[in-house]
């Protein structure tokens, strides 16, 4: 189990960082590698979850679902709108969490060293973990702009892989920031 955790997680990285900085223009056979190496890595972390507390897994995924049908009726009814300060805010905002998280397995890695509250269990934790849920579920109104956007230009076919792309990564985040809502919520409890 851990092999497939890291192993999907690092090769998954890397490849995201690839399409990302890339930009192939035939994506298919990265994305493909990407979404195999990303299954690897849900598996192992929805193995690992649900064996420490049973039903987590179909939770997180119920809720995933919930939160992205949320998300798209207040897209498509425009309670939010993709605005370039909004797109901006968003990414601001992935970005610190992404270096924050980085930041986190770099120290815990070289010296046990963990970031406060970021992997605890209080209601600070909890409370962390919400918000990065928040924006998680934010960057899908990014998403789905980038869509419509796409379509409504006549953007090259190829723009599809991306927008796919751009969805998958989003839901995966959501998905996991969901375990660990759970998780935290549960450990909390106990």
């Amino acid at each position: 189990v851990g092999l497939l955790w890291m192993g999907g997680m690092v090769g998954g990285l890397v490849i995201a960082l690839l399409l990302m900085f890339i930009r192939p223009n035939n994506p298919a056979t990265l994305m493909t590698m990407y979404a195999l190496f990303e299954g690897a890595f849900i598996g192992a972390f929805s193995l690992y979850f649900e064996s420490m507390y049973e039903g987590i897994v179909f939770q997180a995924a119920f809720g995933t679902v919930g939160i992205t049908a949320t998300m798209y009726a207040m897209y498509a009814s425009r309670v939010i709108r993709p605005t370039p300060m909004f797109n901006k805010v968003v990414g601001g905002l992935v970005f610190s969490i992404m270096f924050l998280y980085l930041t986190s397995f770099i120290l815990s890695w070289v010296s046990g060293f963990s970031v406060p509250f970021l992997h605890t269990t209080g209601p600070i934790g909890i409370g962390v973990t919400l918000f990065i849920l928040v924006v998680a579920s934010l960057t899908l109104i990014s998403d789905f702009g980038f869509i419509e956007s796409g379509s409504r230009s006549g953007a090259p076919k190829n723009m599809e892989w991306y927008a796919a792309f751009g969805i998958l990564m989003s839901l995966i985040w959501i998905y996991i920031e969901m375990v660990r809502l759970l998780w935290k919520l549960n450990a909390y409890r106990d």
